[in-house]
């Protein structure tokens, strides 16, 4: 069900909200947090489509904080949508002009759900300081994603800059299972330490950067960054030892090879996260990431080394790590 509320007040849309249950148009689901989702009017489907996923494990009302032009006159026109719509979730979408195009803590207080946790989340277009908006002011968790801004690398380093406990950025959550990987091969009894690291993918990915930092500060050891021409994100992780390499290679974008010295390789599943698996993730903890936390500020004073991919170094139909292109 949707219903459309033109020029209106959020104190007339929570008397609407209040009248659906009554009316047994909503099912009063339990809801364990308010989901505040900053966006422009015009790209806020996607978010919502996300968000309504996320709800079918995180039941939560939804407000969508979708900005207008600030040229307009002044008003504000919601909707929400509920049932079918909005999946286990009530979906609230405010759209401010003129004055009321601004992000505002008082254009959701009235919707919040109280005594529940807050998050906000900026699907594009985040702030340079998260922490210091009206909504991230009040919110428990701070979602931005910097892979999805004009300049991804200014945005991480804004990250960086600024990062309060509860900041967290979705080019983080796509290293899950990078991480979970990288982190059993480390776990296997051997001794030798691991005196170098390469990371092949786009020398600008955020998540490339991040998995470079975290590799850095784990085993302390120089790791180069080796940009690869096609594609976006990461290609491939080399580990060297004295005893040899581990390789974990991923060509394509759903399976990975991984080699390791005196074993056979194996093919393992390691496929690009959707915005949905992200976003779920991210729901399920309200409390501060830590390991991201120590990342982030370890950025720019780690020893992580840039290299021009090997395509255009020595002309070689070879990768970074010797697997024939």
């Amino acid at each position: 069900m949707i219903v459309d509320l033109p020029n209106t007040t959020t104190s007339k849309v929570s008397k609407r909200i209040q009248s659906l249950r009554e009316q047994g148009g909503v099912i009063a689901l339990g809801r364990v947090m308010t989901l505040v989702v900053i966006t422009k009017s015009g790209l806020e489907e996607e978010a919502i489509a996300a968000a309504n996923e996320a709800s079918r494990e995180h039941p939560c009302r939804i407000i969508v904080l979708a900005a207008g032009s600030p040229e307009e006159s002044t008003r504000l026109d919601a909707q929400i949508r509920v049932g079918g719509d909005a999946g286990a979730s009530e979906v609230i979408v405010l759209r401010g002009y003129g004055e009321l195009a601004e992000e505002s803590e008082s254009l959701v207080a009235a919707l919040l759900l109280p005594d529940a946790p807050i998050v906000a989340w900026w699907p594009h277009g985040a702030p340079d300081n998260a922490s210091e908006t009206s909504i991230g002011r009040i919110a428990h968790r701070r979602i931005t994603d910097s892979a999805n801004e004009t300049d991804p690398q200014r945005a991480l380093e804004n990250i960086r800059r600024t990062y309060k406990a509860g900041d967290t950025d979705l080019a983080w959550t796509r290293l899950t299972n990078w991480r979970i990987q990288l982190a059993a091969v480390l776990d296997q009894p051997d001794t030798t330490p691991v005196t170098a690291v390469a990371v092949e993918g786009a020398s600008d990915s955020p998540s490339t950067i991040l998995l470079a930092t975290w590799l850095q500060r784990a085993l302390n050891a120089r790791v180069t960054i080796v940009a690869h021409p096609a594609g976006t994100g990461i290609r491939g992780v080399r580990l060297s030892r004295s005893s040899g390499d581990i390789r974990l290679f991923r060509p394509g974008s759903a399976v990975a090879e991984l080699t390791q010295p005196g074993q056979p390789a194996q093919r393992i599943s390691l496929q690009r996260r959707s915005l949905e698996d992200c976003l779920i993730e991210e729901l399920r903890r309200l409390d501060p990431d830590e390991v991201f936390g120590e990342t982030v500020r370890s950025l720019g004073s780690s020893e992580v080394l840039y290299q021009e991919s090997v395509f255009e170094q020595a002309n070689l139909e070879l990768d970074a790590f010797g697997v024939p292109a």
